[in-house]
């Protein structure tokens, strides 16, 4: 398969780039930063840079003729309170996270409806439905991102493209370290900022391997029937379990207890 990994500089998707190519499949890889890795054809390049970034697909489509596999793994977060977040860093997100992904996807499309096939795989998370306080920028940009992978699925899956949202919980990553935080200095949010923050480095921290989410997704990626959404980690399946059966409000306030 001719695979496409945004992001590809570390984390899941330096993971997926490692796994593709243990498997034999031709690995692309798109990231700002440059990535020196056997068997993978890299190229430099931030994923907001639309008119770069469709450059890029054309160019590997003329080469190999088709495109099979596409992963949106380029991504960054942000903490703090809603508040006292600069619209700029909030947009910059979304530019990332989503128009990035929806830019990129759109330019495959074509590519693949013309063969017939494709994956295109995006990576949204748990907080995309557990609301997580002061970092509520980043729980709106992954639901942001299912509801779109949802949408997507139903209009291109008569061309024999499938859309897959994987939803994972917390990842052991470089991701919580780069994490943008705005100052937690208000009187009224500073405590209750540093105090969630802490929390959420700590899951993270302790959260799964990049490589068990890589092996997690590879193998569903090659399925027959894929899934429409996916939710990596057991524990996090029970999560999103009670959140369906427990009322709402009660989930706000459990949600407040441990993060707000």
């Amino acid at each position: 398969m001719i695979v496409i990994i945004t992001g590809v500089s570390s984390g899941v998707g330096l993971a997926n780039a490692k796994k593709f190519i243990e498997k034999g499949h031709t690995v692309y890889g798109i990231s700002r930063r440059e990535v020196l890795l056997e068997g993978l054809t890299h190229y430099q390049a931030d994923i907001t840079d639309h008119e770069r970034i469709n450059q890029i697909v054309d160019e590997i489509y003329a080469k190999e003729n088709r495109i099979d596999v596409l992963i949106n793994s380029a991504g960054m977060g942000i903490s703090g309170a809603v508040e006292d977040t600069e619209m700029e860093s909030a947009k910059r997100m979304f530019d990332i996270n989503f128009f990035g992904t929806v830019n990129i996807s759109n330019r495959v499309i074509p590519y693949m409806r013309e063969n017939g096939f494709g994956r295109i795989c995006n990576i949204s998370s748990v907080a995309g439905v557990l609301p997580i306080a002061f970092q509520t920028f980043y729980s709106s940009n992954k639901a942001a991102i299912s509801l779109y992978s949802e949408g997507l699925n139903i209009e291109v899956k008569p061309f024999g493209i499938r859309v897959i949202d994987f939803m994972p919980g917390d990842i052991k990553t470089g991701f919580t370290d780069n994490r943008k935080k705005n100052e937690s200095n208000s009187k009224y949010y500073g405590k209750r900022i540093d105090r969630s923050v802490k929390v959420m480095e700590k899951d993270e921290r302790n959260g799964m391997s990049v490589e068990y989410v890589s092996k997690v997704m590879y193998r569903n990626i090659m399925k027959k029937r894929p899934p429409v959404r996916k939710v990596v980690g057991v524990q996090y399946k029970f999560f999103l379990f009670l959140y369906r059966l427990l009322p709402i409000k009660f989930v706000n306030y459990v949600m407040g207890k441990l993060y707000g």
